[in-house]
């Protein structure tokens, strides 16, 4: 395992990266120039040697809860593959992905269209909105009570 004084050696060494230290000892280090309101790349880096890495939803990593990954155990090429791949994830834009649209069918051919569009889910049937709900379970639930099914 590397020491503190290892770790921050390692993380200053990527230079857009800005040290800041806060209770106990600990020490978080900031992107500043991520596109996003979260800009903590390094949490908590204790003198200990325990620490976390903000990966957000990035593949290839097991983060808890709020998208941090415990990093005590990481050796020196591990640290600096995780702070590159979280600093490249905070300065990329995220990809804007069409909405998800389902067609449903019923027994006599009549189609409907469920999209999700700004954290809604709409039915329409042809360019007329039939309804729209909070969430995919309401909306399939209802087409389901309606008679349709999901066409693959």
């Amino acid at each position: 395992m590397l020491t503190f004084e290892q770790k921050c050696t390692i993380i200053e060494g990527f230079e857009e990266l800005t040290r800041k230290d806060v209770s106990l000892g600990r020490v978080n280090y900031h992107f500043e120039d991520s596109l996003y309101e979260k800009t903590t790349v390094v949490y908590h880096l204790h003198p200990n040697g325990n620490a976390f890495v903000y990966t957000g939803n990035l593949p290839g990593y097991s983060p808890n809860a709020k998208g941090l990954v415990n990093v005590r155990d990481f050796d020196e090429e591990q640290l600096s593959t995780i702070i590159a791949d979280s600093i490249s994830f905070l300065s990329t834009e995220e990809e804007i992905l069409p909405p998800e649209e389902q067609t449903w069918i019923d027994a006599e051919g009549h189609t409907l269209l469920l999209t999700e569009e700004d954290d809604r889910w709409n039915i329409y049937s042809g360019e007329n909105l039939e309804d729209s709900f909070g969430g995919y379970e309401d909306a399939a639930h209802y087409l389901r009570e309606e008679g349709f099914k999901r066409r693959k």
